[in-house]
C-alpha cells in the first residue's frame, strides 16, 4: 500500500482564504485535485477567488468565525456541493483564520483581543463540532491547525501567541479524543511567513502609538522602536506562503500524518526553545529582549 493517498476530488474546508497562507493553500490544494471550500468573510474576496477560474476551488462566504451563525450555512454548502460532485465527507478542515495585533499587554485592545479569542478559539471549536460528522465519513480525516510556535513567551504579540498556545492544547487533546475514528489533529507551526498581515500589523502599531495614552505609550516607545528595527531583518527573510501550502498538502496526502510540522523562517529555532525547560527558555528570551 502506498504511503500517500490520491485526492480524487476529496473535500477540504479552509478558513481565512482572502490572502496569505489561506489563499495560497486553497489554490495549491485545488490544483492538486482536492475540492477546496475556501472560506472568506467578504464577497469581494469570494469573487476574486472565483475569477481564478479554478474548477476545484469553491469560495464559501460569509465565513466569519466571530459570527457562529455563519457556520450552519457553510456546512450546508459543503454538503450540497460534495453531493453534486459525487463525493461524501471531508478529508480535512484547515483552521487558518485569525489576526491579532502588536502591543504590550498593558496597552492591548481588549475588544481586539476578545475578537481574536472568539475567532481562533470559540469559532474554531464550533467549526470543528459542525464538521466532525463530515470528517468521520472519510477514512483518515483530519483537522489541521495553522499556528505560530507559540509555547514560548514573545513580547508584544501576546494577542496572537496566547491564542496559539490555547490551540496547541485543543489540537493535542482533540487528537486523543478522535483516535477511535482515525481523525488526526495536526499542527502546522509557522515561523516567519511573507503575508500581507505582517505589513498591516506594522501599520497598525504605528497608528496605535499615536492613539495610546501618551504617558503609557512613552514607557514602551523605545523598546517597540528597537523591536520594529529588529523585525526589518526578520521580515526580509520571511518564507513565501506557498511553502506552507506544500507542507499542508503533505499532511493531507500522508496516510499516517505527523502531528506537528514546522515551516518558515526561524521555525526551527522556536521549536528548539520550546524543547528547553521553561525557566531556561524564559531566561534566554529575557536576555534577547
Amino acid at each position: 500500500m502506498s504511503d500517500t493517498i490520491q485526492p480524487n476530488g476529496e473535500g477540504v474546508l479552509i478558513t481565512g482564504c482572502s490572502s496569505g497562507i489561506g489563499r495560497a493553500t486553497a489554490i495549491h490544494l485545488a490544483q492538486r485535485g482536492f475540492t477546496v471550500f475556501a472560506g472568506v468573510r467578504k464577497q469581494v474576496d469570494a469573487a476574486a477567488l472565483r475569477n481564478l477560474g479554478e474548477p476545484n476551488l469553491v469560495p464559501v462566504c460569509p465565513l466569519d468565525l466571530v459570527d457562529l451563525e455563519n457556520i450552519p450555512a457553510v456546512v450546508d454548502t459543503v454538503n450540497e456541493e460534495l453531493a453534486r460532485r459525487g463525493r461524501v465527507g471531508l478529508r480535512a478542515l484547515i483552521q487558518n483564520a485569525g489576526g491579532g495585533s502588536i502591543a504590550p499587554i498593558e496597552l492591548m485592545s481588549l475588544a481586539g483581543f476578545s475578537a481574536e479569542v472568539e475567532a481562533r478559539l470559540v469559532g474554531s471549536v464550533a467549526l470543528v463540532q459542525a464538521c466532525l460528522p463530515l470528517l468521520r465519513k472519510v477514512d483518515g480525516g483530519r483537522v489541521v491547525w495553522i499556528t505560530t510556535p507559540a509555547i514560548i513567551p514573545t513580547p508584544y504579540v501576546a494577542s496572537i501567541h496566547a491564542c496559539d498556545f490555547a490551540v496547541n492544547c485543543i489540537a493535542r487533546t482533540l487528537d486523543i479524543e478522535l483516535k477511535p475514528w482515525n481523525v488526526a489533529s495536526v499542527m502546522v507551526r509557522c515561523g516567519g511567513i511573507r503575508t500581507p498581515s505582517a505589513d498591516r500589523s506594522m501599520d497598525e502599531l504605528a497608528k496605535s502609538l499615536q492613539e495610546w495614552p501618551r504617558e503609557r505609550a512613552a514607557l514602551y516607545e523605545q523598546a517597540l522602536q528597537e523591536w520594529r528595527d529588529s523585525m526589518a531583518g526578520f521580515d526580509a527573510r520571511r518564507t513565501p506562503p506557498e511553502k506552507v501550502a506544500e507542507v499542508v498538502c503533505r499532511a493531507l496526502v500522508a496516510r499516517s500524518p505527523k502531528r506537528r510540522y514546522s515551516v518558515g523562517y526561524m521555525a526551527g529555532a522556536a521549536a528548539f526553545l520550546e524543547a528547553l525547560p521553561q525557566p531556561l527558555a524564559d531566561a534566554i528570551l529575557r536576555m534577547r529582549f
